[in-house]
């Protein structure tokens, strides 16, 4: 796949979201710590990735939720 082109993310594209906080934070965060992760930082790690196109106005709690429960099943698939 060419890295040099990627489609904008947006915030219902939580798969998405969620490879790109696994690839960023790896092993760092286990299942119990994501779930303990609070949404005012999870936004801000949303917000500063590469191809998200989201805004934060657009950001709300079901998104974050949706995101977080992505995100352990994207780290499950990796153990």
């Amino acid at each position: 796949m060419n890295k040099s082109f990627e489609p904008p993310i947006h915030w219902n594209d939580y798969e998405d979201i969620a490879m790109a906080l696994y690839e960023k934070f790896g092993d760092d965060f286990t299942e119990s710590k994501i779930y303990r992760i609070r949404f005012t930082d999870l936004l801000e790690w949303v917000l500063s990735l590469p191809n998200f196109s989201g805004t934060r106005e657009e950001s709300n709690e079901g998104h974050l939720e949706q995101i977080q429960a992505a995100w352990v099943y994207e780290w499950r698939d990796n153990q």
